[in-house]
Order: structure tokens, then sequence, then C-alpha cells
């Protein structure tokens, strides 16, 4: 079977007008999916979000207590609580820790 050639992938005035393109656009006709490779971002930060949490005195105690004897912020201590409980929940091994 003959290989197709690809389609040039459009120059996008803005972000908007490209999202606007993919979601009615297929990708395999631009992109040849059977030749890519997986790709590591290591300058991309995850979109962070704060959230007001209240936790009873004594469990925040206890928290910056581990998280001293640690030597880190208890907020970091407590994303990596979370990270490993939702490792742990979903089946995903462990990694490195959430800073």
């Amino acid at each position: 079977m003959a290989k197709q050639k690809s389609k040039p992938v459009p120059s996008f005035p803005t972000e908007e007008a490209e999202r606007a393109f993919w979601a009615t656009n297929d990708s395999t006709a631009f992109v040849d999916w059977s030749t890519a490779g997986r790709r590591t971002l290591p300058k991309l930060k995850p979109t962070l979000r704060t959230i007001s949490l209240r936790l009873p005195e004594s469990m925040l105690g206890q928290l910056k207590v581990i998280a001293n004897k640690r030597d880190i912020p208890y907020q970091s201590l407590l994303k990596q609580f979370l990270a490993e409980r939702l490792k742990a929940e979903l089946g995903v091994p462990t990694t490195k820790a959430v800073s």
C-alpha cells in the first residue's frame, strides 16, 4: 500500500484558532503517527490550582512536625502524601515524589 503524503500543518494566528482547527480536523491527515515517538517535556510545569482545605488543628500540627523532621514545607509534604495515595488507589507504580 502506497503511503499518502501528509498535509502541511497550517499556521494559526491564535491558540483559539488552532484549538478550533483541531476540533474539526483529523490529525492523521497532517501527522504520520506510525513514526511518532514519545517525548518528554522537562520544562513543562503542571497547572496548579489553589484550594482551601479545612483540617483539624491536631492533624495540621502533626503534619508540620513530620515536615519539620524532613526539613520540607508542610504543604509539600501534604502534596507528597496525596500523590502517593492517589497512585496507590489508581494502581499507578510509584515514581519520583512531588514537591
